[in-house]
C-alpha cells in the first residue's frame, strides 16, 4: 500500500469520527431543542447574540484553530507516526469530546465561562484554581498567537517593502511593527460587540483557512506522491535529539488533538447558539476540522523534508514558521504559497483576539463587573493588553513550553469536570473519564520530567508518578463524584 493511503485513511477516520462517535457523544449528553439557550434568554447585543450555526461553526473553528494545529503538528512530526495517531484518535476520542462538553455545559449553565462551569461540577476551590489557570493560559495564547503571525508577515513583506518603499528595517523592527498592528486589532476585537467584527469577518477568514489546508494537501499529492512519510517508522524514535515520545508528543501537539484553550473559547459560541441540537456541528465538528488541519501539517513535516534532521534544522532556523514558509512556496508557487501563508497567519490572529476577549470576560465574571458599557470593558482590556505586550518580549520557545503544559493541564481539568457532570447524572461518563485520566498522566509526567521549566526528574520516575496521580484522580472521582455540591458562588 502506498504511503499516501495512510493520509487518506486518517482523513476518512476523522470524518467517520464526527458522523459516528460524535453522534454517540451527543446522545449521551441529550441536547434539548425545546430549551431556551443563553443567546435567547440573556441576549444583550454584545456577547449574547444569536447567530446561524454555519457561521458559528466557522467562527468556532477560527477561534480554536490558532497556531497550535500548524506549529504543534510540525514540531510533533519529529516524533514520527505516533504524532499522526495522536492527531487522529486524540481528536475523535479526546479533543472533540472536550470541546463538545465545554460548549454544551456552558449552554446549560447560561453561557458561563469555563471556571464557573468547573465550579458547578468540581466545587468553588476548583473554580478559583481554574480562573487563575484560564487567565494565564489566555494571556500566553494571545502572546503566542501574536508573535507567530508577526514572524510570518515579516518574512513575506520584508523584501517587497524594501524594494518598493526604500525603507530599511534593521533587526526586528518590521517584526515589532507587525506586533503593534496585530495588538491594535486584538484590542478592537476584544471590546467591540461580537457580531460587529468577529461575526462578519470570520466566515471570510474561515473560507481562506479551508482553501489553505486543501491547497497544501493538493500540493503534496501533486509534487510528492511517492514521498509521503518517507522517514516515518514505528521501529525507532526519529527525533534527532532523542527526546522521549511519551509524554512530549502529547504536549507538543497541543491544539491539533486536544486543547484546554478550546474550553475558554467554546463559551463564546455557547452564548450565540440558537438550538442545543446545533452543538455537535459547532463544537465537535469544528474540532474535527482542526484535527484535519493538524494532520495536513504533520504530514508536511514528514513528507516535505527528506529526514527528521532536515525538519529539525528548518525549525531551529526560524521556528515552525520557517517550515510553513518553505513548504508553501515550494508546493504552491509564489502566489499560492503566499495565500497559504496568509491562511496560517489568519489562524493565530483569529484565535488571539478571542483569547483576549475570553480573558476579559473571565476577569469580569470574577470581579462581578458587567461588560455592556464600553468603559467597563476598557477597564479590564487595557491592563490585560499591557501584560500581553510585555510577555511578547519573552523568547517564543519558552512561551510555547509553558503554553503546551498549561494547555493540556486545563484540558484535564475540563474533562474531569465533564466526567463528574455525567457521573452525577448516572450517564456513561467513561467517554470523558478515560481521556481525563490519560491527559492527567501526560501533564504530570511532563512537568516532573521537563528539565527547563519542570523538576528535571528521570523520565521513568516521571512517567510512574504521572500514572499514579492519574489513577488517584480517578479514584477520587469514583468516591466523591456523586456528592451534591452547592452552586458555585
Amino acid at each position: 500500500m502506498p504511503n499516501y493511503m495512510w493520509f487518506i485513511l486518517a482523513t476518512i477516520a476523522l470524518v467517520l469520527g464526527y458522523l459516528i462517535y460524535g453522534r454517540i457523544v451527543e446522545k449521551i449528553f441529550v441536547p434539548n431543542p425545546e430549551r431556551n439557550t443563553p443567546a435567547v434568554s440573556k441576549s444583550d447585543g454584545v456577547d449574547f447574540v444569536a447567530m446561524p450555526k454555519w457561521k458559528l461553526w466557522l467562527i468556532q473553528l477560527l477561534n480554536i484553530a490558532g497556531v497550535g494545529p500548524v506549529f504543534g503538528p510540525i514540531m510533533g512530526a519529529l516524533y514520527g507516526p505516533t504524532a499522526l495517531l495522536w492527531i487522529v484518535f486524540g481528536t475523535i476520542f479526546a479533543g472533540a469530546v472536550h470541546d463538545y462538553f465545554s460548549g454544551m455545559m456552558s449552554v446549560r449553565y447560561n453561557g458561563a465561562n469555563v471556571p464557573d462551569v468547573v465550579g458547578y461540577t468540581l466545587g468553588n476551590k476548583a473554580k478559583y484554581v481554574m480562573r487563575v489557570f484560564a487567565t494565564v493560559l489566555l494571556l500566553l495564547v494571545g502572546v503566542v498567537f501574536a508573535t507567530a503571525p508577526a514572524g510570518l508577515l515579516q518574512k513575506i513583506t520584508a523584501a517587497p517593502l524594501q524594494e518598493y518603499c526604500d525603507i530599511v528595517f534593521e533587526g526586528k523592527t518590521l517584526f515589532w511593527i507587525w506586533i503593534a498592528i496585530i495588538f491594535a486589532y486584538y484590542f478592537l476585537a476584544t471590546i467591540i460587540p461580537i457580531d460587529k467584527i468577529i461575526g462578519r469577518v470570520y466566515p471570510i477568514f474561515g473560507a481562506l483557512l479551508i482553501i489553505m489546508a486543501v491547497g497544501v494537501t493538493v500540493g503534496l499529492f501533486y509534487h510528492m506522491p511517492d514521498q509521503f512519510y518517507n522517514w516515518a517508522s514505528f521501529e525507532s524514535n526519529p527525533n534527532p535529539n532523542n527526546l522521549p515520545i511519551w509524554p512530549l508528543v502529547f504536549i507538543t501537539i497541543a491544539c491539533g488533538a486536544l486543547s484546554g484553550f478550546h474550553s475558554t473559547q467554546s463559551p463564546l459560541m455557547a452564548r450565540c447558539i440558537e438550538n442545543e441540537k446545533e452543538g455537535r456541528m459547532v463544537f465537535y465538528g469544528a474540532m474535527v476540522a482542526e484535527g484535519f488541519i493538524g494532520l495536513v501539517w504533520c504530514t508536511v513535516g514528514m513528507t516535505f523534508y527528506p529526514e527528521a534532521q532536515a525538519l529539525a534544522a528548518s525549525i531551529k532556523a526560524g521556528t515552525a514558521s520557517n517550515v510553513v514558509f518553505e513548504s508553501c512556496i515550494a508546493l504552491m508557487g509564489t502566489v499560492g504559497g503566499i495565500l497559504a501563508i496568509l491562511g496560517v497567519v489568519i489562524l493565530p490572529i483569529t484565535s488571539g483576539d478571542t483569547a483576549f476577549r475570553a480573558a476579559r470576560l473571565t476577569i469580569a465574571e470574577a470581579l462581578h463587573l458587567p461588560q455592556v458599557k464600553p468603559a467597563k470593558r476598557l477597564a479590564i482590556a487595557v491592563p490585560v493588553f499591557v501584560i500581553g505586550i510585555i510577555l511578547s518580549t519573552v523568547d517564543f520557545n519558552i512561551i510555547w513550553r509553558y503554553f503546551g503544559w498549561s494547555n493540556q493541564t486545563l484540558a484535564a481539568i475540563m474533562l474531569w469536570s465533564a466526567a463528574v457532570y455525567l457521573y452525577r447524572q448516572n450517564k456513561f461518563h467513561w467517554i470523558c473519564t478515560i481521556p481525563a485520566t490519560f491527559i492527567t498522566a501526560i501533564s504530570v509526567s511532563y512537568i516532573i520530567y521537563e528539565p527547563n521549566m519542570g523538576f528535571g526528574v528521570d523520565i521513568s520516575i516521571a512517567n510512574i508518578t504521572g500514572g499514579v496521580v492519574a489513577v488517584f484522580c480517578f479514584i477520587l472521582m469514583m468516591l466523591f463524584g456523586k456528592k451534591p455540591l452547592k452552586q458555585a458562588e
